[in-house]
């Protein structure tokens, strides 16, 4: 399956994304595949059977969102460097969003910009982070402040991939696909209630799925002016949960589950779901074993910690919120108070 994303802006960055179709892939320069040692012990043989190129590096950068820092962009560039990469070779991401986060960030800014491709082996880079051009790296004050907007040339998902996928990063990757399904279609949502997404055919039906879901809002959105904010549904409670942790007691996934029920708290309170709606999406959740709650020590720095968020302006904190299953709602005026209220059940 092929699908395409082509920005209403006409500019020179549109691409496609093949689900299941990675076959011979040619370049006339270098190559650089950038991973870490899972994925390179597990997949790496694979994929070089299927790559062609004057020559083929590789960058292994340690595992895990902790390792998304400046010290593995300076990896990767000095590799770059050292083996005289231009502007007519390649960089290929392969494994999760941390790597493919890093690698588009490098060829964003290695010579002012040097074409990547990506190639997701979980399930929350494959449904989400591996699509849209996104790019970066945490830093103290929070996640993915440092980084830039840099569309890759081509993204290949391969289901095959997901076989050896752990059952804690597979639930990682569910949250990703039960957060687009709750924004934009209720019948992507209903369905998933009945589905079975350990069962490979339900699970390429809801790859694809979400995968177009991202296409339509990226392509109209680019650059997060607008709707493709509501990609965010989760993510401003999840990624000050991550930074108050250090990015270690939870996967990505895992933090933005938690983050979907905070923010569905908060949509109970401002009546815009029902309590069967946020109860069903707290069901579909656990059933993947995802985790639902989060002790907050302090409330007054939690809240706090929203005013860095990439979301807010002018001190006013961006809320995406679900109104309903299967629709979606943007708030800047909602009372401090009342997201105090909401930080307080996670408190005690």
């Amino acid at each position: 399956m092929k699908i395409d994303i082509t920005f209403e802006s006409k500019n020179e960055s549109n691409y496609s994304i093949y689900i299941d179709e990675l076959k011979k892939l040619s370049f006339s320069g270098k190559v650089a595949i950038i991973t870490n040692p899972k994925v390179a012990g597990l997949h790496l043989k694979t994929l070089l059977q299927s790559i062609s190129a004057l020559e083929v590096y590789i960058i292994t950068l340690p595992d895990g969102e902790q390792y998304k820092n400046q010290q593995s962009i300076d990896t990767v560039l000095e590799s770059l460097f050292n083996h005289k990469f231009n502007r007519n070779d390649t960089l290929i991401a392969f494994g999760g969003g941390v790597i493919g986060d890093m690698s588009g960030f490098c060829a964003a800014i290695y010579q002012r910009g040097v074409d990547f491709i990506q190639i997701p082996t979980t399930l929350l880079a494959q449904v989400d982070a591996s699509v849209g051009g996104k790019t970066g790296i945490n830093s103290k004050f929070g996640k993915n402040l440092i980084g830039a907007f840099y569309q890759p040339k081509a993204v290949y998902i391969e289901s095959e991939f997901l076989k050896t996928l752990p059952k804690r990063e597979f639930g990682a990757g569910v949250s990703e696909i039960v957060k687009m399904a709750v924004t934009f279609d209720r019948e992507f949502f209903l369905w998933l209630k009945s589905a079975d997404l350990y069962k490979k055919e339900d699970l390429q039906i809801a790859i694809a799925k979400s995968v177009k879901i991202k296409a339509f809002v990226v392509s109209q959105d680019e650059k997060e002016k607008g709707i493709r904010a509501v990609l965010n549904y989760g993510h401003t409670f999840a990624h000050v949960i991550e930074n108050e942790t250090n990015y270690s007691r939870y996967l990505h996934g895992e933090a933005v589950a938690i983050g979907i029920c905070m923010a569905n708290e908060l949509a109970f309170k401002l009546s815009l779901l029902e309590e069967d709606e946020l109860l069903s999406i707290k069901e579909l959740l656990l059933s993947y074993g995802l985790p639902t709650e989060y002790k907050i020590e302090n409330i007054d720095s939690f809240y706090e910690s929203f005013l860095l968020d990439k979301k807010t302006d002018n001190e006013k904190i961006t809320f995406i919120l679900a109104n309903k299953i299967g629709e979606h709602i943007i708030k800047q005026d909602i009372d401090k108070e009342l997201v105090l209220s909401v930080l307080k059940e996670y408190s005690s």
